[in-house]
C-alpha cells in the first residue's frame, strides 16, 4: 500500500511541477529512488508521465488563453507576447527541448499552444526533454556511470 502512495504522490507532485506551480519533483523522484522499495524504471515513467500530462494542460491552457489577450485582467502585456511569440517562431518546436528547464519550461509549453504547435511533435518533444531529465537524475542518484 505505501508503494502505491508513493507512486501517487510522484505523479501528483511531477504533474504540479510541469504547470506553474511552484513544486519540485526531482525532491521526490530522488527520496523515492533512495528508499529502494520502488523500482527505478516504474519511478521514471510515472514521474515522466505525471510531468508530461502537466506539459499537456498548460499547453491547452495556450491555446484557448489567446482569446482573451485583449482584456485588462490578461496577465502578459501585448508587447511581451508578440515577442514570445517571435521567439517561438524563431527557435519553433525545439526550444520545447528546454521545457524541463526551471522558471522557462513551464511558460514555455503555454506558449507552444498559444502558438498552434501541432500536438503529437508537443509531445514528442516534451516527452524526450522531460524523460532524459528525469533518466539522468535517477542515474546520478543511483550511480549507473559508474
Amino acid at each position: 500500500m505505501w508503494e502505491l502512495s508513493g507512486y501517487f504522490g510522484l505523479f501528483l507532485t511531477a504533474f504540479g511541477a510541469a504547470t506553474l506551480l511552484p513544486m519540485q519533483s526531482e525532491a521526490v523522484l530522488v527520496r523515492l529512488l533512495l528508499t529502494d522499495r520502488y523500482t527505478a524504471w516504474t519511478l521514471l515513467a510515472v514521474a515522466t508521465t505525471g510531468n508530461v500530462l502537466g506539459s499537456v494542460l498548460n499547453w491547452l491552457l495556450g491555446r484557448s488563453i489567446e482569446h482573451y489577450r485583449h482584456k485588462r485582467w490578461f496577465p502578459v502585456s501585448e508587447g511581451k507576447l508578440e515577442r514570445v511569440q517571435q521567439a517561438y517562431h524563431r527557435f519553433g518546436r525545439w526550444s520545447l527541448l528546454l521545457s524541463w528547464v526551471p522558471i522557462i519550461g513551464d511558460p514555455l509549453t503555454v506558449v507552444a499552444g498559444v502558438m498552434r504547435e501541432p500536438f503529437w511533435s508537443f509531445l514528442l518533444v516534451v516527452t524526450l526533454a522531460k524523460a532524459t531529465r528525469y533518466l539522468l537524475l535517477a542515474a546520478l542518484t543511483l550511480g549507473w556511470f559508474g
